[in-house]
């Protein structure tokens, strides 16, 4: 898949095929863009599962702590992930080894990791790189009105 661009099509069928959310690279930290999304992604509705193995068993916004993906009470729809690109194909992995893998990944602003997204893809999961939920939900709500 094309990386450098993604149809409306594509990210809305994503975001509206998600219900249950694993953000990597949680932080407890107001400042923080992951604290932000995951309290906007809280608002939304999604049921969000923060990992952070150095906060695990505390809780970000309400939602309890994980240390890592294979620790979560269930299976989760998507993960987001809040680390840099390196980082990044190592929880692609740990994520296509799930029991029950995530019908997405997806990376933040800035994070791109072509090897692990194909990855991920020879594997039946969707991918989106260099974007951020948080402003692809109102951006997609407001092209709908229009």
């Amino acid at each position: 898949m094309n990386h450098d661009h993604y149809s409306d099509d594509y990210i809305q069928n994503i975001l509206e095929s998600t219900k249950t959310i694993a953000l990597v690279g949680a932080s407890n930290k107001p400042e923080r863009a992951s604290f932000r999304v995951l309290g906007y992604l809280l608002e939304q509705g999604y049921t969000v599962y923060p990992i952070n193995p150095g906060q695990a068993g505390t809780e970000i916004a309400g939602a309890k702590v994980y240390a890592s993906l294979n620790d979560l009470p269930e299976a989760v729809d998507m993960i987001d992930v809040f680390r840099n690109s390196e980082a990044a194909g190592g929880v692609i992995d740990e994520a296509i080894a799930l029991p029950t893998p995530p019908k997405a990944i997806w990376l933040q602003l800035g994070v791109r990791n072509d090897d692990a997204a194909a990855r991920a893809e020879e594997k039946g999961i969707k991918v989106v790189m260099d974007r951020c939920p948080k402003i692809e939900i109102p951006r997609l709500a407001s092209v709908a009105a229009s």
